[in-house]
């Protein structure tokens, strides 16, 4: 499976309004629910405006297009990082997941992916 690296730096935040996000950025998520607003996008980017904010994220995503059968992707990823002491926040779209973790794990976690037979570009 071919892995990709993200050239950017990203932030988790939350924000207090749709409003705050700029939707012409060429790189965002964004997840609402009743309790919260959370936008992750380049560092870059990120609004002025923040109720909360963690900087210092790298990321990856996984190429291509997964089918929605496929089983397992994301949580065998989770779990080679995990059992190297390396914590991720993932994100999901239609097709397909990417991974970001601290920017201090960031090369940590690609020589390990690599070395259980991932194809890191």
């Amino acid at each position: 499976m071919k892995l990709k690296r993200l050239p950017y730096n990203f932030t988790v935040c939350k924000v207090e309004a749709i409003t705050d996000v700029n939707f012409k950025d060429d790189f965002y998520f964004i997840g609402k629910t009743d309790e919260e607003l959370s936008l992750v996008c380049k560092t870059e980017n990120v609004p002025q405006k923040t109720i909360e904010r963690d900087d210092g994220w790298r990321g990856f995503r996984i190429q291509g297009v997964l089918d929605f059968s496929l089983i397992g992707i994301l949580s065998r990823l989770a779990g080679i990082l995990a059992d190297n002491k390396i914590g991720i926040f993932a994100v999901s779209t239609y097709n397909t997941d990417y991974i970001l973790v601290k920017e201090k794990d960031f090369e940590q976690a690609m020589t390990v992916l690599n070395s259980k037979g991932y194809t890191i570009e």
